[in-house]
């Protein structure tokens, strides 16, 4: 039997935030199972936990995921170019099984391939996430054969790392574990799971999250490090920080977790670097020589223009766009009457970088999921940004279908696929337009109106600024809860109010 003491301290301890309660939008969706969470369910007695809940459906979502890939299981990868691209379910995974030398034995970045890549265009640590894979695929039967169950060995890896990244949401946010179901329901993270290996890195920037709210900086860093080994956007995530870290006078946490990501880069890096300098240069190589290419603005101007821009005037132009992001999320950071929370701007120098990108993969769109429930865990704002993304998983596909299918132009147009480009982007400036008003007017934040400052925050969670462009405001201080949590602003008091209103 529990304790008094403890008996007694949990009654203080504030409940967890139930979103049907905050959110209008969460609260009409329940109705699909039966209507808002009641009182028994929240005695914190079941083995239904939300965390092993979010866990279960976005397993569950996952495998819806690997279903709508069925048709090109079947053999659309392999019969006909278009038909994978009008069934909207074509993966860069078992046509890399055999074009990047994994039926073939070959060790990437050591070993040179026949075909016009001289060396595998990918980061050291998805690399060798993929030939663990091809490790564990039967290299046996026809090459159709072995490219089905390449996919699904990378499939089952790639659930795994699905599961990690709901449950470290879930439990990045102490009070706000059902934020999770964001994550495991999102349609465009199932849709997008398997086109490529993304996941990875995407878990592992999850995992620094949760470490980083935890106050354990040196973990997050070298999570944050095996992350960028294995993507380079995670990388981007060390700039906000450094901004908070500055306003807030945490030089040390900041201190360790730039360390930790610098000594975890290089120890994955540094051996491959070493030995096989040419085949770990392919990845940065590639990135630089690529031209522009599918999902960004860039392509809009190019393909309507007698002029298109060249792919030097390309990347100095992209870095000089992404420089100017950078420094007006820094002026933000420093100005704002709160101190942001961190999960608020990361979120919005990755999408910085995926918006004045030369490029947008779909499966692109996953990193920016986990971020974007951490930022903005409202279910309205959240679902618009995925209908959007989800309009756009469509469009590139139709697009495909229509250059690959000749004279029967089955699928998209060039202009129609320009507009489901212009879609995606107008989704993801939306979301950004309503993080940034967050953090200029933080009551209308939905995390900070449930009590707290910044419960992904770690050691800024509460902390005193000690460095500050703008007008000082005292950082909140929890008052009685009684009934609905309350957070005092700069002397004014708000309730967090309980019918999800905006």
């Amino acid at each position: 039997m529990p304790s008094a003491e403890s008996t007694q301290a949990s009654a203080h301890e504030p409940d967890p935030v139930r979103p049907t309660e905050e959110d209008g939008v969460a609260a009409a969706g329940s109705e699909l199972i039966g209507g808002p969470v009641g009182r028994h369910a929240l005695l914190g007695t079941s083995w239904w936990t939300p965390v092993r809940v979010v866990a279960l459906v976005a397993i569950g979502v996952f495998a819806l995921g690997l279903v709508q890939k069925a048709p090109c299981y079947q053999g659309a990868w392999f019969f006909g170019a278009s038909s994978q691209y009008t069934k909207a379910c074509y993966s860069d995974i078992p046509h890399l099984y055999q074009g990047r030398g994994f039926a073939d034995g070959l060790v990437p970045y050591f070993d040179k391939l026949p075909g016009d890549m001289p060396y595998l265009e990918y980061p050291v640590l998805t690399g060798l996430f993929m030939e663990v894979a091809s490790w564990l695929t039967p290299h046996s039967g026809s090459i159709q054969h072995q490219e089905q169950w390449y996919w699904m060995v990378n499939a089952g890896m790639l659930m795994v790392c699905a599961a990690v990244i709901a449950v470290c949401v879930a439990r990045t946010h102490a009070r706000r574990p059902w934020d999770g179901l964001l994550v495991a329901l999102a349609p465009a993270f199932a849709l997008t799971a398997t086109i490529n290996w993304d996941l990875l890195a995407v878990a592992l920037t999850a995992a620094a999250m949760l470490m980083w709210s935890r106050g354990r900086s040196l973990a997050f860093g070298v999570l944050l490090g095996l992350a960028t080994a294995a993507k380079l956007y995670p990388v981007f995530l060390l700039g906000p920080l450094f901004l908070l870290c500055w306003r807030a006078g945490k030089w040390r946490d900041f201190g360790r977790a730039l360390a930790g990501a610098v000594v975890a880069w290089l120890a994955v890096n540094l051996p491959v670097m070493a030995f096989a300098t040419d085949g770990w240069w392919q990845f940065y190589k590639f990135s630089h020589d690529r031209g522009v290419d599918f999902g960004s603005f860039w392509l809009i101007w190019a393909q309507n223009s007698s002029d298109p821009p060249s792919t030097d005037f390309v990347n100095t132009t992209a870095t000089l766009l992404v420089v100017l992001c950078a420094l007006g999320i820094a002026v933000l950071a420093l100005f704002a009457p709160r101190r942001p929370r961190f999960a608020q701007l990361a979120f919005l120098i990755v999408a910085a970088f995926i918006v004045t990108n030369k490029v947008y993969s779909p499966q692109y769109v996953l990193w920016l999921v986990p971020l974007a429930v951490l930022a903005r865990p409202k279910w309205r704002d959240f679902l618009i940004w995925q209908a959007c993304e989800v309009a756009y998983f469509l469009g590139i596909w139709m697009y495909l279908a229509y250059t690959t299918s000749g004279d029967a132009h089955k699928g998209l147009p060039t202009d129609g696929y320009h507009w489901a480009i212009a879609v995606h982007l107008l989704g993801t400036l939306y979301l950004c337009a309503v993080v940034v008003r967050d953090i200029l007017v933080p009551e209308r934040d939905v995390v900070r109106r449930a009590g707290g400052d910044d419960p992904s925050g770690g050691v800024l969670d509460g902390a005193e600024d000690v460095f500050v462009l703008g007008a000082r405001t005292p950082s909140p201080r929890h008052v009685a809860h009684v009934g609905a949590p309350q957070v005092e602003w700069g002397g004014r008091s708000t309730a967090a109010p309980r019918d999800g209103s905006p």
